[in-house]
């Protein structure tokens, strides 16, 4: 398994290419709305959250594929649960998961506004559904780490790979790697508590899982707000991931865990600017500082 490497200087880090974007230390923090299946089943309404991202200057939208049957044991499908779509379990999740219908009309959609579209898939037969679409990258969901399978199916597909590591111990984040390799992968810190709590959060993984694995560094957050995420950017997180939704209290598990449309739209601003303010790290006086200078110097001032 990979060891501690702290060899890896922020500039030899790879890129990774993401369709039309490329990811990494100096380049443009790479965000991603995550609609999830915070669309509730209703394809109207995974647009409005596309058209939220697109409004709020978003790279690109995330959903979430699962073949249901493979994903979860009958006993699970089978506990007693209350939704809109029955009252178990298996009602619920069945009721939640775009087929292929939807996901052909959301692809159109994504294509005609041009924004890219990607999914963490659960299982091999999902791999192959969302790979037809021709997405421009894959994302390996934090409960799906140690599907060594799993990582190898998706890792076949040729992409580039997101990384969650929620939820996981270092050394299963080792194991990860080990069998996915390092080439066009991005490691995405996690805590996957929903809605998260932010002395839970440890933000200093970000550096550690950077100088472990010498790849990109990026950040998937489930906390309520913003300012995380903003501190996130800066630390060098090349991807910031957060979850959407129209209005928290809407009904639904991850709801609660999500930006409203002025949250998300907030956050991209606060990253740009953030990226414009690190500068080049060279110190010198600005020519809009010479007025200043004659005004309030008293030595040295020439």
């Amino acid at each position: 398994m990979p060891q501690p490497n702290n060899n890896h200087a922020v500039g030899q880090i790879p890129e990774v290419r993401i369709g039309s974007k490329t990811v990494g230390s100096g380049r443009p923090c790479y965000v991603v709305a995550e609609i999830g299946i915070n669309h509730n089943g209703d394809i109207d309404l995974a647009k409005k959250l596309i058209n939220v991202a697109i409004g709020a200057d978003c790279d690109a939208v995330k959903f979430q594929k699962r073949t249901i049957d493979v994903v979860y044991t009958p006993e699970e499908l089978a506990k007693p649960r209350e939704s809109p779509f029955g009252n178990t379990n298996g009602d619920l999740k069945r009721g939640l998961e775009f087929g292929r219908e939807e996901f052909e009309e959301l692809d159109r959609y994504c294509r005609e506004v041009k924004i890219d579209w990607f999914a963490s898939c659960w299982d091999e037969a999902s791999v192959d559904f969302i790979a037809q679409f021709q997405v421009p990258c894959f994302k390996i969901a934090s409960a799906s780490i140690t599907d060594d399978n799993l990582l190898r199916h998706t890792r076949a597909v040729g992409k580039p790979i997101i990384l969650s590591t929620g939820m996981s111990t270092i050394e299963q984040v080792d194991r990860a790697v080990d069998v996915l390799g390092k080439k066009d992968l991005v490691i995405l810190h996690a805590c996957s508590t929903y809605p998260a709590y932010y002395e839970e959060l440890n933000l200093k993984v970000i550096d550690v899982l950077r100088d472990r694995y010498g790849v990109p560094v990026g950040y998937s957050g489930h906390e309520t707000g913003l300012p995380s995420s903003v501190a996130a950017a800066t630390l060098g997180a090349c991807i910031v991931e957060r979850h959407i939704t129209l209005d928290r209290s809407m009904w639904g598990s991850d709801h609660a865990a999500s930006l409203e449309p002025n949250g998300i739209t907030r956050l991209v601003r606060d990253i740009r600017l953030i990226e414009k303010s690190m500068g080049d790290g060279v110190k010198r006086v600005l020519e809009r500082e010479q007025p200043i200078i004659k005004k309030l110097r008293r030595v040295g001032a020439v």
